[in-house]
């Protein structure tokens, strides 16, 4: 009985987000692809806040999120302008119910990679599954390609709708040249358009950035966003948490953390980062590599690669021991193996240097930016894996300890619920 509630729960709030879709007469924008659409829909979010009334969400981008997103969190849908959906694909047949109840005006493809390779197997399949926005696409609507990516563009081919590129290819209708970052120099680029040319700064730390920055600024210039309006919110947008978020500490060391996704081929581009960054000393503290949990070989491939460019690279988790590290980095410390968080914390606490530069890279299950933000906070939550999928700036419980946290939700709720009656009651 409980499975038949369950599912007729589900059914009704499908029912009652497709009637609250259909009252909506705001342009809705979807944004899909294996890496950079968060920092998309963030980025596209906060440069349209200057243009009209916007409602962004990003990272819960799941079906039930976007049931709850049409019909419980956005209140006023006539005041509206914009509606911005991150839609994931976690395996074949997730993304077309999303695309088939969102049904955008304009969809946004970022890129096509092999992660949740255990779910898709190949390319191919990653690329068909993230198609299906494209496919969903209101008449007269607009598809925005990665003219970059053969996967991507391919969904251009035989599309029904207006479609407009980006990238670094010469034929992109938006081209992007003069790419630099070398931290802490923050990224600044240019984008060729048809109506000239709009150089950028922007507050991202390493180069791979242009390309969701330059997917958010065609997305808002094809929507009618002035550049110079386009320029100015680039300049002024906060980067999302834990996605090569930096955080400077006072007398400390500089944190980059990157601790939300750890898909094999973000790896290179985390190391890349590091490798042209002119702070130092430099420090790289490995975790978990998303879908490649039991591969020795990628964790060697890593840890060749960070020793080239680290002056110390630490591994932590379950996986710390496939780095190969010899005999000899281990004696003279130029390797660390560790097996928690907490242990990484207080061996960075005492042997950090002022103005070092630490990469902080994993995937979210070992929340390594605890690591962080110890420097600024008192953090009491250790516990190696707590199974939330939030990060800890999200959940921000980090300072309580993990056995007290559900005592420690309730009496908050508790008083939250005692401070609205009191309200209620005019006290």
């Amino acid at each position: 009985m409980r499975k038949v509630r369950e599912d007729l729960d589900k059914r009704f709030d499908a029912y009652r987000a497709k009637r609250a879709r259909a009252k909506i007469r705001a342009t809705i924008i979807g944004i899909t692809g294996s890496s950079g659409k968060s920092t998309v829909t963030k980025l596209l979010g906060h440069i349209l806040a200057s243009h009209g009334s916007v409602h962004t969400q990003v990272l819960a981008n799941t079906m039930n999120s976007l049931v709850r997103m049409l019909y419980k969190r956005i209140k006023n849908p006539a005041e509206l302008d914009y509606v911005i959906f991150e839609a994931g694909a976690s395996g074949p047949g997730t993304l077309k119910p999303m695309a088939d109840m969102l049904k955008p005006h304009v969809a946004v493809v970022t890129m096509v990679r092999l992660e949740h390779f255990s779910a898709f197997k190949t390319l191919e399949n990653v690329a068909r599954e993230k198609r299906t926005l494209v496919d969903a696409l209101q008449p007269g609507g607009l598809a925005i390609l990665n003219a970059d990516d053969p996967h991507v563009i391919e969904m251009a081919s035989a599309a029904r709708h207006r479609v407009v590129t980006f990238g670094m290819s010469e034929q992109a209708d938006y081209r992007v040249t003069d790419v630099h970052a070398a931290y802490p120099d923050r990224l600044t680029m240019a984008v060729h358009w048809r109506g000239g040319v709009l150089e950028l700064k922007t507050p991202f730390p390493a180069e791979h950035f242009w390309l969701p920055t330059a997917a958010a600024i065609c997305a808002a210039l094809e929507l009618g966003v002035p550049p110079e309006k386009v320029a100015a919110s680039v300049e002024t947008f906060q980067p999302l948490a834990n996605r090569c978020k930096v955080l400077v500490t006072e007398g400390g060391p500089q944190f980059i953390v990157d601790a939300a996704k750890s898909p094999w081929h973000s790896i290179d581009l985390a190391f890349d980062m590091m490798a042209k960054a002119t702070a130092k000393p430099k420090r790289i503290v490995l975790g978990q590599i998303s879908d490649y949990a039991g591969s020795t070989r990628k964790y060697h491939y890593a840890y060749k690669t960070a020793r080239e460019i680290a002056d110390q690279v630490i591994y932590v988790g379950d996986n710390a021991h496939r780095s190969g590290a010899g005999q000899e980095d281990r004696d003279s410390g130029r390797f660390q193996e560790l097996r928690t968080p907490r242990e990484v914390s207080e061996h960075i606490k005492k042997t950090a240097v002022a103005g070092e530069l630490i990469l902080l890279k994993s995937s979210a299950r070992l929340h390594l930016e605890r690591i962080a933000l110890a420097w600024t906070h008192d953090v009491k939550c250790w516990v190696p894996v707590c199974g939330k999928r939030e990060g800890c700036d999200t959940c921000g419980l980090f300072e309580v300890p993990f056995e007290e946290h559900r005592d420690h939700v309730r009496q908050r709720r508790h008083a939250r619920r005692w401070q609205r009656l009191r309200h209620l009651l005019g006290g």
